[in-house]
């Protein structure tokens, strides 16, 4: 099940909490544990995934997020 991390507005706490996709979509409410509070906001960070597949060997298997991933942008 995935995890998302959250920010309680109200404590200042980050947190994290699972939910199905599908409890995601409907649009899930989120409850700080630090003080019940429902004045929450999702935090987005990078993530990476890595494959040992052979079939997509293009990349040395690994990918990621950000301006310079694949090498192309010159900086």
């Amino acid at each position: 099940m995935p995890r998302y991390e959250y920010f309680c507005n109200n404590c200042g706490k980050e947190f994290e909490t699972e939910a199905t996709i599908a409890e995601k979509e409907k649009g899930l409410k989120v409850t700080c544990p630090g003080c019940g509070s429902t004045n929450t906001a999702q935090i987005f960070t990078n993530f990476f995934t890595f494959s040992k597949s052979k079939k997509n060997n293009s990349g040395g298997g690994v990918s990621g997020s950000g301006c310079c991933s694949g090498g192309s942008c010159g900086l």
